[in-house]
């Protein structure tokens, strides 16, 4: 009865592997289908055919986040501008007790 329940849950398995490669063939072929519409497309107007492009800079995740921490930063209360908290000095904390060397 065990091996039973192990080559079911292989073929189950398996089943959902081919189903999840399935989907991926049919959204690779859509987006084929798409461009070649574009391209057809394109071609009967006469105008220039343009590839897909998705312009990343790599730089726009650092200065956007950059950009929210001065943000954070600049935020003010009732009180007046307010310091980040990873800025402010604390001066009268004492956690430890300076002791003299034993001789």
């Amino acid at each position: 009865m065990n091996k039973f329940f192990v080559f079911l849950l292989r073929l189950v398995l398996m089943l959902a592997g081919l189903l999840f490669a399935a989907s991926l063939v049919v959204v690779a072929l859509s987006l084929v289908a798409l461009w070649g519409l574009r391209y057809l497309w394109a071609k009967l107007t006469g105008q220039p055919v343009l590839p897909f492009v998705m312009r990343v800079d790599p730089r726009d995740g650092f200065n956007r986040m950059y950009r929210a921490r001065q943000q954070q930063g600049a935020r003010t209360t009732d009180d007046g501008p307010t310091v980040a908290p990873s800025r402010e000095r604390i001066v009268d904390v004492t956690d430890v007790e300076p002791k003299w060397p034993r001789s």
